[in-house]
């Protein structure tokens, strides 16, 4: 067999598109899902490691080295088959969503600690020469700064996210790639894969262009 017929056979990828499309669906949801739930945690355990008192600072701080340390494979597999011994029992999704959530919201905390951190501390004075109280300073004055700043590498924090959840067919969950997996294994052909490469692609190459553009936007603003 030719090259073409082995890895870019048409008639297979074409047979085997709505099971890529079913994967990929699957493979938005769960993305979707961890983001949504993973950053406003983040943001929360962020603003718990800046302003908190010690002990719960030391939570967070351990919190944010264990998960971004840990690997998100192991994370998937510790909530899928080790909580049932626990008595807690999940779903693939459910595990899914909590093994990544769980990931982005370390990731997260970090990427608004230091946007957060790089907002110059005279915003808190001047603020606080107006009376303003603190939490609203955070809200009206420090955190729209900081989430413009952030904005480049959550992009690609949520870009890593998505590819991530390729993982999630260690829990018998089918996304795009266990839906590719099985109609290669169907066809004997690995054609299915390389219609998955694509389709990744396709997705997630307009949100790393936007990374691209959203830092060389900011850095000509800072410049000015």
């Amino acid at each position: 067999m030719s090259l073409l017929d082995t890895f870019f056979n048409a008639d297979v990828m074409m047979s085997s598109l709505p099971a890529l499309l079913r994967g990929f669906l699957n493979t938005l949801l769960l993305g979707i899902l961890s983001i949504g739930i993973g950053i406003p945690i983040g943001l929360a355990i962020s603003l718990v490691r800046l302003y908190a008192p010690k002990p719960l600072r030391w939570l967070a701080v351990g919190y944010i080295d264990i998960f971004r340390a840990m690997p998100v494979l192991v994370v998937l597999i510790l909530i899928y088959y080790a909580l049932p011994f626990l008595g807690i029992r999940l779903s693939s999704w459910s595990s899914a969503v909590t093994a990544f959530a769980i990931i982005m919201a370390a990731y997260s905390a970090e990427v608004f600690r230091s946007g957060i951190e790089s907002i110059p501390s005279g915003q808190f004075e001047a603020a606080q020469a107006l009376g303003l109280p603190f939490l609203l300073t955070l809200r009206k004055v420090v955190l729209p700064q900081a989430i413009r700043v952030v904005i480049p590498p959550m992009t690609s924090n949520c870009v890593s996210m998505f590819k991530d959840t390729s993982l999630a067919s260690t829990v018998a969950l089918p996304e795009l790639l266990k839906e590719a997996t099985n109609a290669q294994s169907l066809y004997a052909n690995p054609s299915p894969l390389i219609g998955a490469a694509l389709v990744y692609l396709i997705f997630l190459w307009p949100m790393v262009r936007l990374v691209s553009l959203l830092e060389r936007r900011f850095k000509t603003e800072k410049t000015r």
